[in-house]
Parts: C-alpha cells; sequence; structure tokens
C-alpha cells in the first residue's frame, strides 16, 4: 500500500515537471519572437509609414500606405462575406439541425475545414475565381480569407447558442414566439458576447494569412481602392520585403511585422477577455 501511494506521487511529480517545463519552453520561444519584434521593428514606426507610398527599390524613406490600405479592404471584405454565412450556419447546427444527419455532416466539413492549410483555400480560390476572370484581384482575396474564417464563427456560434438553458427556449415558445423568433431574438440574443467573440477570434485568424492572397489578391506596388483590381497586404508586402536586397525594406518589414502581430495579439487577448467574462 505504502509503495504503490509513493508510486503514483513519483509519476505525479514527473509528469508535474514535465508540463511545467514544457509551458516554460513554449513561453520562452513566444516572448523571445515577441521581444525581438518589439526591438526591431517599434524603432522603425513613423508617420511616413502609414502616410507615404514606396519609393522606388534601393531609395531611402516612402511608407507602406498601399499595404495597409489594401490590407484593411481585403479583411473587410472577407470580414463581411464570411461572419453572416458563419452565424448562419452556427444558428442551424445548433437550433434546427442539432442531431440530425445532415448537421452532423456539416460538422464533420466545418472540423476538416478548420484544420486545411490556408494554402489549399487559396488555390481553390485562385481556379475558381482568378482563373476564369484572369487577373488577380482583392475579391478574391476575401473570398479566401472569408473561407478560413467560416469554420472558427460555425463552430463558435454553435457551442454559444448550445449554452442558452432550454428553459430559455420553452419560456419564449410558451409566450407565442415562432421559431425563428426564439433563434434570433432569443437565443442568438443570450449569446451574442460569445458569437462576437468568434467573430473576432475569426478576424485574427485571418489578418495573419500571406498563403491564400498570394494565389488571389497577389500584390500591387501602388495604392488602389478598386477590389477588381491586384491589391497590396501587408502580410504579402512584409515576405516580399523581408527577402528583397535592400535595408530600408528590412526596416518597413520588421514595423510592418510589430503592428500585424500585436494587433492580432490585442485581438486574441480581447476575445478571450469577453468568453472569460461570459463564463462568469
Amino acid at each position: 500500500m505504502a509503495t504503490n501511494k509513493l508510486k503514483r506521487k513519483v509519476e505525479n511529480y514527473v509528469f508535474l515537471t514535465l508540463s511545467l517545463f514544457s509551458a516554460v519552453f513554449g513561453l520562452f520561444f513566444l516572448f523571445w519572437i515577441l521581444g525581438d519584434l518589439f526591438i526591431n521593428g517599434f524603432k522603425y514606426i513613423n508617420i511616413d509609414l502609414f502616410t507615404k507610398d514606396p519609393v522606388p527599390p534601393g531609395m531611402e524613406g516612402g511608407g507602406l500606405k498601399h499595404a495597409f490600405i489594401g490590407h484593411i479592404i481585403i479583411t473587410f471584405l472577407g470580414t463581411v462575406i464570411g461572419t453572416p454565412i458563419g452565424i448562419l450556419a452556427g444558428i442551424y447546427f445548433a437550433e434546427y439541425g442539432r442531431n440530425s444527419k445532415i448537421a452532423r455532416i456539416g460538422r464533420n466539413i466545418v472540423d476538416i475545414m478548420v484544420s486545411n492549410p490556408s494554402i489549399v483555400i487559396g488555390a481553390v480560390v485562385y481556379a475558381i475565381l482568378v482563373k476564369p476572370v484572369g487577373h488577380f484581384m482583392g475579391i478574391a482575396g476575401g473570398v479566401a480569407l472569408a473561407l478560413l474564417m467560416i469554420p472558427v464563427i460555425v463552430i463558435t456560434t454553435d457551442e454559444m447558442m448550445k449554452l442558452v438553458p432550454k428553459e430559455t427556449r420553452e419560456a419564449a415558445y410558451a409566450l407565442g414566439a415562432q421559431p425563428w423568433q426564439v433563434s434570433f431574438q432569443v437565443v442568438l440574443r443570450a449569446a451574442k458576447v460569445g458569437v462576437l467573440t468568434g467573430v473576432i477570434l475569426g478576424v485574427a485568424r485571418i489578418s495573419g494569412e500571406t498563403a491564400p492572397l498570394l494565389f488571389t489578391a497577389f500584390n500591387n506596388s501602388f495604392t488602389t481602392l478598386d477590389p477588381t483590381k491586384p491589391m497590396a497586404s501587408l502580410t504579402v508586402t512584409v515576405f516580399q520585403y523581408a527577402m528583397g536586397p535592400y535595408d530600408e525594406w528590412h526596416r518597413q518589414a520588421w514595423a510592418a511585422s510589430f503592428i500585424l502581430t500585436f494587433g492580432v495579439l490585442i485581438a486574441s487577448i480581447t476575445a478571450r477577455y469577453l468568453i472569460q467574462r461570459k463564463k462568469h
């Protein structure tokens, strides 16, 4: 008896120690990356970075206005396309499909889409939208980002609406509400913080994507507001500048990486704060 107790204590101590070292190992590299970005990126942030277009390669100065504007437009398009589709699909899974065969198949497809490499999504959108039209365009980038965003919103909406007590639905039905009124005006309203959290997580997910944009929006050295034309984005520009031979490009790539990374970090922290607040 005493031997078994000692054995359990030793096993518990060993696994706790391994878990602690694993957590410290992961956090060390996370803070190392964030620290490196802060040291090398923050010092190159200036007003010209946001207000000026790029200068010819090899020259000093200029900015990334074209990439900031293009990135905002593409992300906005992805959010506008993906958010309603994701929320409606989540409502169907939680309220109407529930345990039906269609809902189970749909959930499996969503799970596959979540783990699907983003470059595959980019290649699919390239085949469907870019190749038939004959040129790259910002709207195709928005569609690719929407396809990456939809599974995140579907899963979050589905789970958040399941957390609403069934008594809430029964009370609404007892007052004569129609099924759609129960879903949209009662259950969805009760789960709105969680659903909003899913949208924020989805935006954070697509904001850092590069691979699908290489196949769809591609890039542009000039500022454009037309989503039917090739459009610049921060992620693709950072990739291009980081691979380039010019020091000025490297400095601007560091600054853009800092802004992008800490923007996504703030969005993720906000979403998780909202989730924790909803639980309490």
